[in-house]
């Protein structure tokens, strides 16, 4: 029998979800979003969840989508078709974490990278441990974070988004921290402790008041998100199906640097 590939436990209002994958630094299968997209419908339903934990098991909270997944769908006959479905799957996800009434804390540990990257993103509280590292190498694939990206700019605003997606450069906690990417960094040692201290804090207010405070930030903050993330799934999707995604996947899993063409106009 398998492991779940999404823990979920529930004590005290509080649910905890946790990837379950660490073989594989947790990168996210299309089986992993179907799971946890089904984990968070049910707990939308749930009157006595006053706290959402995303954390992870293993040295890597994600490394993102699974990319051996992604080159077997670039075989098949139906590649254009798979890739619609995979990315509107992973919208799905994050659209879900993003609209939970209660408030969510991401507890991350070693790498968010890529689509674990956009998981944090949509958590209101960050927790980080300070050997945490941020990063979204999609252009090195030859693909793009669009799906990311509109969580990334309500964080970080323009600047800090685009030293991540252009770039393609790592970030260590101190600085995502320092453009709004988490609000909490500690110590790894300390990270267990700090997230029961911060979910504690959160549960001492009213939980009313506590979603009330949600959608008014929603509603300040984050405009038009929801459509800004519709809209991406089309422009993830098409991202994939390019020449440049095929070379760019099989150069990283054959370890070798990817042979980019000349752009054309």
């Amino acid at each position: 029998m398998t492991d779940p590939l999404i823990l979920c436990a529930k004590t005290d209002g509080v649910v905890q979800l946790t990837l379950n994958r660490p073989q594989k630094r947790n990168a996210l299968t299309r089986e992993m979003l179907a799971e946890l997209l089904a984990r968070l419908n049910e707990i939308a339903g749930l009157a006595d969840v006053r706290c959402v934990v995303l954390a992870a098991n293993g040295p890597v909270f994600c490394a993102g989508m699974d990319l051996a997944q992604m080159q077997e769908t670039s075989a098949l006959p139906d590649a254009a078709k798979v890739w619609r479905g995979d990315t509107q799957l992973y919208h799905d996800v994050v659209l879900a974490l993003f609209q939970l009434s209660m408030p969510t804390l991401a507890v991350v540990q070693g790498g968010a990278v890529a689509g674990g990257l956009g998981l944090v993103l949509a958590c209101d509280l960050v927790l980080a441990a300070d050997s945490a590292i941020f990063s979204l190498p999609e252009p090195k694939r030859g693909i793009t974070a669009a799906i990311v990206t509109p969580l990334l700019v309500h964080r970080t605003g323009p600047a800090g988004a685009a030293l991540l997606l252009l770039s393609g450069a790592a970030i260590d906690a101190r600085r995502a921290q320092q453009i709004g990417i988490c609000q909490t960094v500690v110590e790894p040692a300390q990270l267990d402790a700090s997230a029961d201290e911060l979910v504690q804090s959160v549960l001492a207010g009213a939980p009313g008041a506590l979603a009330i405070t949600k959608r008014q930030l929603r509603a300040t903050t984050a405009g038009n998100l929801a459509a800004q993330l519709a809209q991406s799934a089309d422009v993830s999707a098409q991202a994939r199906e390019t020449p440049e995604a095929r070379e760019g996947l099989a150069a990283f899993l054959e370890k070798r640097p990817p042979a980019w063409s000349v752009r054309q106009s």
